[in-house]
Protein backbone atom coordinates (compact mmCIF):
# COMPACT_ATOMS: atom_id res chain seq x y z
CA UNK A 1 0.00 0.00 0.00
CA UNK A 2 1.68 3.05 -1.47
CA UNK A 3 2.20 6.16 1.81
CA UNK A 4 0.64 9.24 0.58
CA UNK A 5 3.35 11.65 2.45
CA UNK A 6 2.15 15.31 1.13
CA UNK A 7 -1.28 15.10 3.44
CA UNK A 8 -1.69 16.84 6.27
CA UNK A 9 -2.19 14.25 8.76
CA UNK A 10 1.46 12.86 7.59
CA UNK A 11 2.84 16.46 8.17
CA UNK A 12 1.16 17.64 11.30
CA UNK A 13 3.77 15.18 13.38
CA UNK A 14 7.03 16.52 12.10
CA UNK A 15 6.11 20.45 12.05
CA UNK A 16 4.54 20.04 15.65
CA UNK A 17 8.05 18.83 16.71
CA UNK A 18 9.73 21.36 15.33
CA UNK A 19 7.43 23.95 16.52
CA UNK A 20 8.39 22.66 19.91
CA UNK A 21 12.22 22.12 19.48
CA UNK A 22 13.40 24.42 17.21
CA UNK A 23 12.73 27.83 20.07
CA UNK A 24 14.19 25.97 22.88
CA UNK A 25 17.65 24.76 20.34
CA UNK A 26 17.79 28.61 19.61
CA UNK A 27 17.54 29.52 23.88
CA UNK A 28 20.30 26.94 24.33
CA UNK A 29 22.43 28.44 21.49
CA UNK A 30 21.87 31.82 23.27
CA UNK A 31 22.91 30.30 25.98
CA UNK A 32 26.58 28.78 24.84
CA UNK A 33 26.78 32.12 22.78
CA UNK A 34 27.11 33.67 26.17
CA UNK A 35 29.06 31.22 27.65
CA UNK A 36 31.37 31.35 24.81
CA UNK A 37 31.72 35.33 25.51
CA UNK A 38 32.38 34.68 29.05
CA UNK A 39 35.26 32.27 28.00
CA UNK A 40 37.06 34.34 25.34
CA UNK A 41 36.54 37.25 28.27
CA UNK A 42 38.58 34.94 30.68
CA UNK A 43 41.80 35.26 28.36
CA UNK A 44 41.68 38.79 28.58
CA UNK A 45 41.27 39.13 32.18
CA UNK A 46 44.47 36.28 32.39
CA UNK A 47 46.37 38.19 29.81
CA UNK A 48 46.42 41.72 31.61
CA UNK A 49 49.08 42.31 34.73
CA UNK A 50 46.26 45.31 35.28
CA UNK A 51 43.29 42.86 35.61
CA UNK A 52 44.66 39.38 36.73
CA UNK A 53 43.32 39.99 40.61
CA UNK A 54 39.61 39.73 39.14
CA UNK A 55 40.38 36.15 37.35
CA UNK A 56 37.76 35.02 40.04
CA UNK A 57 35.38 36.24 37.28
CA UNK A 58 36.29 33.65 34.35
CA UNK A 59 34.19 30.69 33.57
CA UNK A 60 36.44 27.65 35.08
CA UNK A 61 36.52 29.47 39.14
CA UNK A 62 33.07 30.45 38.79
CA UNK A 63 31.59 27.57 38.08
CA UNK A 64 33.83 25.38 40.22
CA UNK A 65 32.62 27.86 42.74
CA UNK A 66 28.84 27.85 41.59
CA UNK A 67 29.26 23.87 42.55
CA UNK A 68 30.56 24.19 45.40
CA UNK A 69 28.01 26.55 46.49
CA UNK A 70 25.40 23.87 45.97
CA UNK A 71 27.29 20.77 47.49
CA UNK A 72 27.61 22.54 50.55
CA UNK A 73 24.05 23.37 50.81
CA UNK A 74 25.47 27.54 50.95
CA UNK A 75 22.81 28.55 47.83
CA UNK A 76 20.12 27.27 50.17
CA UNK A 77 21.37 29.09 53.06
CA UNK A 78 21.87 32.26 51.32
CA UNK A 79 19.09 32.32 48.91
CA UNK A 80 16.31 31.06 51.62
CA UNK A 81 16.29 34.41 53.57
CA UNK A 82 15.94 36.43 50.46
CA UNK A 83 13.07 34.12 48.68
CA UNK A 84 11.57 34.64 52.02
CA UNK A 85 11.48 38.73 51.61
CA UNK A 86 11.02 38.47 48.46
CA UNK A 87 7.52 36.34 48.82
CA UNK A 88 6.32 38.59 51.90
CA UNK A 89 6.84 42.10 50.04
CA UNK A 90 5.48 40.42 46.82
CA UNK A 91 2.19 39.32 49.02
CA UNK A 92 1.68 42.61 50.18
CA UNK A 93 2.34 44.80 46.93
CA UNK A 94 -0.06 41.83 45.23
CA UNK A 95 -2.69 42.46 48.56
CA UNK A 96 -2.30 46.35 48.54
CA UNK A 97 -1.99 46.67 44.51
CA UNK A 98 -4.54 43.90 42.68
CA UNK A 99 -7.80 45.72 44.59
CA UNK A 100 -6.14 49.46 44.41
CA UNK A 101 -6.22 48.66 40.66
CA UNK A 102 -9.15 47.03 40.48
CA UNK A 103 -10.78 50.35 42.15
CA UNK A 104 -8.52 52.75 39.75
CA UNK A 105 -9.84 50.79 36.64
CA UNK A 106 -13.34 50.41 37.44
CA UNK A 107 -13.99 54.06 38.66
CA UNK A 108 -12.84 57.35 36.46
CA UNK A 109 -13.28 59.58 39.07
CA UNK A 110 -10.85 57.70 41.42
CA UNK A 111 -8.40 57.52 37.98
CA UNK A 112 -8.19 60.76 37.55
CA UNK A 113 -7.60 61.60 40.83
CA UNK A 114 -4.70 59.14 41.86
CA UNK A 115 -2.91 59.53 37.97
CA UNK A 116 -0.62 62.26 38.77
CA UNK A 117 0.38 61.67 41.86
CA UNK A 118 0.41 57.77 41.63
CA UNK A 119 2.95 58.69 38.41
CA UNK A 120 5.34 60.45 40.56
CA UNK A 121 5.52 58.04 42.98
CA UNK A 122 6.31 55.70 40.53
CA UNK A 123 9.17 57.66 39.39
CA UNK A 124 10.68 57.93 42.66
CA UNK A 125 13.80 54.60 43.37
CA UNK A 126 12.86 52.48 45.97
CA UNK A 127 15.84 52.73 47.54
CA UNK A 128 15.36 56.37 48.25
CA UNK A 129 12.57 55.30 50.87
CA UNK A 130 15.25 53.47 52.36
CA UNK A 131 16.32 55.95 55.09
CA UNK A 132 12.40 56.29 55.94
CA UNK A 133 11.77 52.64 56.34
CA UNK A 134 14.55 51.79 58.65
CA UNK A 135 12.41 54.47 61.04
CA UNK A 136 9.35 53.18 60.28
CA UNK A 137 10.33 49.21 60.97
CA UNK A 138 11.94 47.93 63.98
CA UNK A 139 13.61 45.55 62.15
CA UNK A 140 16.03 45.56 59.28
CA UNK A 141 13.68 42.42 57.52
CA UNK A 142 10.53 44.56 57.56
CA UNK A 143 12.38 47.28 55.90
CA UNK A 144 13.70 45.33 53.27
CA UNK A 145 10.49 43.88 52.59
CA UNK A 146 8.85 47.57 52.92
CA UNK A 147 11.25 48.10 50.25
CA UNK A 148 10.43 45.60 48.06
CA UNK A 149 7.10 45.83 47.95
CA UNK A 150 7.47 49.61 47.13
CA UNK A 151 9.11 48.57 43.90
CA UNK A 152 6.91 45.95 43.26
CA UNK A 153 3.11 47.40 43.87
CA UNK A 154 3.05 49.76 40.96
CA UNK A 155 3.24 47.38 38.10
CA UNK A 156 0.30 44.83 39.73
CA UNK A 157 -1.70 48.30 40.15
CA UNK A 158 -0.87 49.67 36.68
CA UNK A 159 -1.12 46.50 35.03
CA UNK A 160 -4.37 45.23 37.12
CA UNK A 161 -6.20 48.91 36.15
CA UNK A 162 -5.35 48.16 32.74
CA UNK A 163 -6.84 45.09 32.22
CA UNK A 164 -10.37 46.36 33.74
CA UNK A 165 -10.62 49.18 31.24
CA UNK A 166 -10.42 46.69 28.29
CA UNK A 167 -12.79 44.48 29.93
CA UNK A 168 -15.45 43.81 26.77
CA UNK A 169 -18.47 46.20 27.97
CA UNK A 170 -21.09 43.53 26.34
CA UNK A 171 -19.76 41.15 29.52
CA UNK A 172 -20.50 43.98 32.32
CA UNK A 173 -23.64 45.30 30.29
CA UNK A 174 -24.86 41.16 30.06
CA UNK A 175 -23.92 40.65 33.73
CA UNK A 176 -26.32 43.92 35.02
CA UNK A 177 -29.27 43.11 32.20
CA UNK A 178 -29.42 39.29 34.15
CA UNK A 179 -29.54 41.39 37.65
CA UNK A 180 -25.92 41.41 38.94
CA UNK A 181 -24.86 43.06 41.69
CA UNK A 182 -21.81 45.16 41.91
CA UNK A 183 -19.87 43.06 44.16
CA UNK A 184 -21.32 39.73 42.37
CA UNK A 185 -20.18 41.17 38.94
CA UNK A 186 -16.70 41.79 40.36
CA UNK A 187 -16.70 38.89 41.64
CA UNK A 188 -17.52 36.87 38.80
CA UNK A 189 -16.87 38.53 36.01
CA UNK A 190 -14.04 41.30 36.58
CA UNK A 191 -11.61 39.64 38.50
CA UNK A 192 -11.61 36.75 36.27
CA UNK A 193 -11.31 38.57 33.21
CA UNK A 194 -8.64 40.57 34.25
CA UNK A 195 -6.45 37.67 36.10
CA UNK A 196 -4.02 36.98 33.17
CA UNK A 197 -3.24 41.14 33.22
CA UNK A 198 -2.90 40.94 37.41
CA UNK A 199 -0.48 37.88 37.04
CA UNK A 200 1.58 39.60 34.19
CA UNK A 201 1.78 42.97 36.83
CA UNK A 202 3.22 40.43 39.47
CA UNK A 203 5.50 39.06 36.82
CA UNK A 204 6.82 42.65 35.77
CA UNK A 205 6.54 43.23 40.19
CA UNK A 206 8.97 40.25 40.26
CA UNK A 207 11.14 41.57 38.01
CA UNK A 208 11.22 45.23 39.60
CA UNK A 209 11.70 42.97 43.53
CA UNK A 210 14.61 40.92 42.58
CA UNK A 211 16.61 43.98 41.39
CA UNK A 212 16.11 45.71 44.49
CA UNK A 213 16.53 42.89 46.54
CA UNK A 214 20.20 42.83 46.51
CA UNK A 215 21.13 46.35 47.16
CA UNK A 216 18.07 46.27 49.91
CA UNK A 217 19.80 43.65 51.72
CA UNK A 218 23.07 45.67 51.71
CA UNK A 219 21.13 46.94 54.88
CA UNK A 220 22.16 45.97 58.74
CA UNK A 221 21.25 41.87 57.81
CA UNK A 222 23.50 39.06 58.21
CA UNK A 223 21.50 36.97 55.75
CA UNK A 224 20.60 36.50 52.12
CA UNK A 225 22.03 36.84 48.26
CA UNK A 226 22.62 40.68 48.65
CA UNK A 227 24.84 39.91 52.05
CA UNK A 228 26.62 36.86 50.41
CA UNK A 229 27.59 39.39 47.61
CA UNK A 230 28.80 42.18 50.14
CA UNK A 231 30.66 39.90 51.58
CA UNK A 232 32.13 37.96 48.77
CA UNK A 233 33.04 41.80 47.64
CA UNK A 234 34.85 42.43 51.11
CA UNK A 235 37.20 39.15 51.29
CA UNK A 236 38.03 39.49 47.54
CA UNK A 237 36.40 36.22 46.61
CA UNK A 238 35.80 37.09 43.04
CA UNK A 239 34.79 33.58 42.14
CA UNK A 240 32.11 33.25 45.08
CA UNK A 241 30.73 36.91 43.95
CA UNK A 242 30.24 35.39 40.47
CA UNK A 243 28.73 32.57 41.46
CA UNK A 244 26.18 33.92 43.58
CA UNK A 245 25.11 36.55 40.80
CA UNK A 246 24.90 33.44 38.53
CA UNK A 247 22.61 31.78 41.32
CA UNK A 248 20.41 34.68 41.55
CA UNK A 249 19.62 35.00 38.19
CA UNK A 250 19.05 31.10 37.94
CA UNK A 251 16.92 31.40 40.72
CA UNK A 252 15.10 34.49 38.75
CA UNK A 253 14.45 32.56 35.86
CA UNK A 254 12.64 29.83 37.59
CA UNK A 255 10.63 32.11 39.53
CA UNK A 256 9.54 33.62 36.22
CA UNK A 257 8.84 30.68 34.53
CA UNK A 258 6.50 29.91 37.21
CA UNK A 259 4.53 32.98 37.09
CA UNK A 260 4.60 32.97 32.67
CA UNK A 261 3.44 29.17 33.24
CA UNK A 262 0.11 30.49 35.56
CA UNK A 263 -0.52 33.28 32.91
CA UNK A 264 -0.44 30.93 29.90
CA UNK A 265 -2.69 28.60 31.79
CA UNK A 266 -5.30 30.96 32.72
CA UNK A 267 -7.82 31.61 30.40
CA UNK A 268 -11.36 32.65 31.18
CA UNK A 269 -14.49 34.12 28.89
CA UNK A 270 -17.70 34.29 30.50
CA UNK A 271 -19.93 31.63 30.31
CA UNK A 272 -23.49 31.92 28.38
Amino acid sequence: MAIAYDTPAFQAGPRWNVARIAPALVSVAGLMLVFGVWWIAGFALEASSRLVAFRGFTIGPTLASFADLLTTGAAWHAAAPSLARIGQGLFWAFVIGAPVGLAIGSLRLLEALLRLPFQILRMVSPLAWMPIAVLLFASWDGAIIFLIAAAAIWPIVFSTAAGVRHIDPVWLAMANNLGGRRFAILRTVVIPAVARDILSGLRLALGVAWIVLVPAEYLGVTSGLGYAINDARDTLSYDRLAALVLLIGIIGFLIDALIAYAIHRTRWTPTT
